[in-house]
């Protein structure tokens, strides 16, 4: 008799699942087998959909975030359905979709925490990077830091929703009022945010990898009104640059971009070295800051106000499998919109 892959322990779910693993930063993801976990209190525990590949992970498996717990599964634009509930976990249903973003713990009593700025807690930890992630068959996740999601939802397409959307939208959010943005680095979270930009009224400028006419082809097709190479200088000047690629050569290039009195906004958890540059470029009361991680109430407003724009993410699936090859090509920049697991 042929001895069942995933077994059932007592409480119905299969006693272990396949996951994607990173032992150490350098190396590629091992496949491993280990036993599905059980919710603690206060817990959800999710069968996985689907969960977006985000360039944060390509930053932990390349050893460029600092203190991570090891070995750790990554994936933290998780799309699941609920399988069990662990005790003091109020209004969540077993088979309920629940999306787990990047954010996932904060202490709750904090300065930070305090004034509504649980982004910058000291003490919080994160999906896929402190606390074991989406590329897997299940995973557990603190029931206060996840979100509904609708049911009618393709999972591969919801799950980019949950980091490159809304990091995206709080970057954008740093914008203002800004008519004229610039997006530089056309991915995951630029081709979303550019929807957004759009439905508002704001004239997009989208900056590529020199040579990139397949993402200048999309960023016109999502509704941008200028395309061009990231050290190209666009028809007008911008009142705002959104940097979502890591490379600090960038900022320079956007606030030469960039009017005076604009906004310069740094959208990743990790960034190459900022060369020097001129003050003359940064003078005029331009500003550079920096986007650090998502607040509970970003999730709130932006899955809200996506199927009104509607945002349409563009993803391309990989087996769980294949999460060094979706990861080799998002390095590549080998992709159009986002990288999706579909275990």
């Amino acid at each position: 008799m042929t001895k069942p892959l995933h077994p059932a322990r007592q409480d119905g779910h299969p006693a272990t699942m396949r996951a994607m693993r990173l032992e150490r930063p350098g190396m590629p993801l091992q496949a491993v087998e280990l036993p599905v976990p059980v919710p603690a209190g206060g817990q959800i525990l999710l069968r996985v959909e689907a969960c977006g590949v985000c360039r944060t992970d390509l930053h932990l498996v390349d050893g460029e975030l600092p203190d991570p717990v090891l070995p750790m599964i990554p994936g933290h634009e998780i799309v699941g359905r609920v399988a069990s509930v662990g005790a003091g976990v109020d209004g969540v249903t077993q088979g309920q979709r629940m999306g787990v973003p990047w954010l996932g713990w904060t202490c709750g009593h904090c300065g930070f925490c305090a004034s509504q700025r649980e982004n910058l807690c000291d003490s919080a930890r994160f999906t896929g990077y402190q606390i074991q992630g989406g590329y897997a068959e299940y995973t557990v996740a603190d029931a206060r830091y996840c979100f509904p999601l609708d049911d009618t939802l393709d999972a591969a397409e919801a799950a980019p929703l949950l980091c490159a959307g809304l990091i995206g939208y709080r970057a954008l959010a740093m914008a203002g009022d800004a008519r004229r943005i610039g997006l530089y680095g056309f991915g995951a979270a630029a081709h979303i945010i550019a929807q957004i930009a759009v439905w508002q009224g704001r004239e997009v400028h989208a900056f590529t990898r020199k040579g990139d006419t397949e993402s200048q082809i999309f960023a016109r097709q999502l509704g941008a009104c200028w395309v061009g190479a990231g050290d190209e200088l666009p028809p007008r000047p911008l009142e705002a640059a959104l940097i979502f690629a890591p490379a600090g050569e960038l900022v320079p290039a956007a606030l030469r971009a960039t009017e005076k009195g604009g906004t310069v906004v740094c959208a990743g958890i990790h960034m190459s070295d900022i060369p020097s540059f001129p003050y003359s470029i940064l003078w005029g009361e331009r500003r550079i800051v920096s986007v650090a991680n998502l607040t509970r109430r970003d999730g709130d407003e932006f899955l809200a106000l996506a199927p009104r724009v509607p945002v349409r993410t563009e993803v391309t699936r990989f087996a769980l499998a294949d999460a060094n090859d979706a990861l080799e090509r998002l390095r590549r920049g080998a992709l159009q919109g986002a990288a999706v697991l579909v275990p």
